[in-house]
């Protein structure tokens, strides 16, 4: 469980057996995405798993405009580089797994073509919508061409695919209901080329945190994993959500 009334803290030892990380397992995809490592670590590896076929998303080939950002993609950049102090009036919830995720029509995604959800606005609240939605794609079917088109290349993008290949795909049939929902953001570093996003997470037992990285390629927010192919930071314990912008929902 959550402790309260205490200093921040984060657990110590392996995070799949740490109560914090087993208390939000059940959030959408981070089941899975914090789960690959435990399961290539425990020794299971892939096993001779096949690797999910890459299929030809909205992104691929996709011309660019003038603005250098894909075709068919509009946002609204008007915010600039400001930290927003609340979210866009136009905020809704969109259903994705067994959870919601939140989506705006003017900071994006403006596009969402089966699991690709694309096109965010070149502002800190573009970043902050890109880092929520685009990892909860990660668990279902589509997930290697989510990867493909909205993960920035290198090595921790191949560490990410070997270890994510091990894990089994998980959609809203096969998965128990949701027990944690996302409850607001903070942007902690933000450049027009890259940016930090503190996620909030909210469930019975209060609050806790991780955080995800977004760089600005190809003309839209992509996630940039780190060295070891993680899209996450270690969950960690919050108290409160003092700090953060709030989804509102």
């Amino acid at each position: 469980m959550f402790k309260r009334g205490g200093q921040r803290s984060e657990e110590s030892g392996p995070y799949w057996k740490q109560r914090s990380w087993q208390a939000s397992a059940g959030f959408l995809a981070l089941v899975v995405v914090l789960g690959v490592i435990a399961t290539v670590t425990s020794g299971s590896g892939s096993g001779g798993r096949a690797q999910a076929p890459v299929s030809k998303g909205p992104l691929s080939g996709s011309a660019t405009q003038k603005d250098g950002r894909p075709g068919g993609c509009r946002t609204d950049d008007s915010a600039g580089d400001a930290i927003p102090p609340s979210v866009p009036k136009d905020i809704s919830w969109h259903p994705v797994s067994i959870g919601r995720v939140p989506v705006s029509a003017s900071a994006g995604p403006t596009r969402i073509e089966g699991a690709v959800w694309w096109c965010f606005a070149h502002t800190p609240m573009g970043a902050a919508l890109a880092a929520t939605g685009i990892p909860t794609q990660m668990s279902g079917t589509q997930w290697r061409t989510v990867t493909d088109q909205q993960v920035v290349a290198g090595q921790g993008r191949e560490l990410f695919v070997f270890q994510r290949t091990a894990v089994p795909d998980t959609d809203a049939s096969n998965s128990a209901p949701a027990t944690s929902s996302y409850a607001g953001f903070k942007v902690t570093s933000y450049t027009r080329e890259a940016a930090t996003v503190r996620l909030l997470i909210r469930n019975a037992q209060g609050y806790a945190a991780t955080s995800v990285s977004v760089r600005w390629s190809g003309g839209d927010w992509k996630i940039q994993p780190d060295g070891s192919g993680g899209l996450y930071s270690q969950l960690a314990t919050e108290q409160s959500a003092v700090g953060y912008t709030l989804w509102g929902a």
